[in-house]
């Protein structure tokens, strides 16, 4: 990309100081950046409640960009729930607890909560207790996330624990949890939670292909097998990639020695290195054939040194 002059149109004038603009991009963090920026403009005049609807954030969002900007000690968080700047002072609500009057009151009047709770009764086949009425209703309320986006997670997190559990149900903490999560992923519209689920349908089916490459049946990875597998998936490797550095990992030790094996893929990341192709090549090896194909490279795309050399013999057969 050619360099190019970018300026911004004229707007109204917030003052930072360097050091914080600084300590901001250090951070890395746009959650906390946004947030400040947006305390800044509202001259510290806000809620939780009123941020959430102006960011289409939850305040779970919220009270996380704060930490971070607490960490950064650019906000100060008093016991009565004010924060600060170094430019200036903002009041910010705290979460608080609800009651199951309220949400009696929210059922009745017919909004869109008790649609919530009528399909997450009707999916579950049971009346929810009036402690699962009150995380759920903390879903809705406090995290802010739209009703689609609700059904969409009491349904995934169903097929989840159907395929975990042998069947079984999930609770609705283990829905709250994941809905957390969704919040922290800035899943406010159905697209985006469909293009999470896609994802992680994606992740799944790379996790099964390198489970088989590792020869590991009749159970699940452990925990800290799943931390590598997920870290390799994230690093862009495929399935025949990992399953290269497995065979380099049992011949080296004899077993599936698992900081070993990580070590291999990440000196390859180093080297950005992640397909079985790109391996061989870095060996200095010819990429195995295809028995199908004919063909040293997958799906079917044939080699030109190869097709060469196949040509080369039928002209001789031909000759004779």
């Amino acid at each position: 990309m050619s360099d190019m002059k970018i300026s911004l149109p004229d707007t109204a004038t917030i003052t930072i100081t360097g050091q914080t603009i600084d300590k901001l991009i250090r951070a890395g963090d746009g959650d906390a950046a946004l947030l400040y920026l947006y305390i800044l403009k509202m001259d510290g005049q806000l809620t939780a409640s009123q941020a959430a609807i102006e960011l289409n954030k939850g305040k779970g969002w919220i009270a996380s960009a704060l930490a971070v900007l607490s960490r950064l000690g650019l906000a100060n968080v008093d016991n009565t729930s004010s924060i600060s700047t170094d430019e200036q002072k903002s009041p910010l609500e705290e979460p608080r607890n609800y009651s199951i009057a309220e949400i009696k009151s929210e059922l009745a009047a017919g909004s869109d909560f008790s649609h919530v709770v009528n399909e997450t009764q009707r999916v579950m086949a049971r009346i929810l207790s009036p402690d699962e009425l009150l995380r759920l209703f903390s879903i809705y309320d406090y995290l802010r996330l739209p009703v689609d986006v609700i059904l969409l997670l009491i349904t995934h997190c169903i097929s989840e624990s159907r395929k975990s559990s042998g069947g079984r149900m999930p609770s609705v903490r283990y829905i709250e949890k994941a809905a957390f999560t969704w919040e922290r992923e800035g899943l406010f519209t159905a697209e985006k939670a469909e293009e999470y689920l896609k994802k992680l349908d994606d992740i799944r089916d790379v996790r099964g292909m390198i489970k088989e490459k590792l020869q590991i049946r009749g159970r699940e990875f452990s925990k800290t097998e799943a931390h590598y597998v997920e870290g390799w998936i994230k690093m862009g490797f495929e399935a025949e990639a990992v399953a290269i550095a497995y065979d380099k990992t049992v011949v080296k030790t004899g077993n599936l020695a698992w900081p070993y094996m990580d070590s291999i893929l990440k000196n390859w990341h180093k080297k950005d290195i992640h397909t079985e192709e790109e391996i061989m090549a870095a060996e200095g090896k010819r990429p195995p054939l295809d028995v199908k194909t004919g063909s040293t490279e997958k799906h079917g795309k044939p080699n030109r040194s190869e097709m060469d050399r196949m040509t080369k013999i039928l002209n001789k057969i031909k000759e004779t």
